[in-house]
């Protein structure tokens, strides 16, 4: 079964969008352009990434 996690390897900020595209079993740039595409139009990208900052359980090693 597949959990929705912050990953560790391959993060730029805090690995939200490497969870999210591991989740999904997309290509992580997609979903960091998203992210920014979100932010630059509505800045609802930025509160996005915070929510999902702290919603989002860390990877486990």
């Amino acid at each position: 079964m597949k959990k929705l996690v912050r990953v560790r390897k391959g993060r730029y900020l805090a690995g939200v969008c490497g969870g999210i595209a591991k989740f999904f079993d997309i290509d992580p740039k997609i979903i960091r352009l998203l992210f920014v595409l979100f932010t630059l139009a509505y800045s609802s990208g930025l509160i996005a990434y915070i929510i999902f900052m702290i919603v989002m359980p860390k990877e486990t090693k």
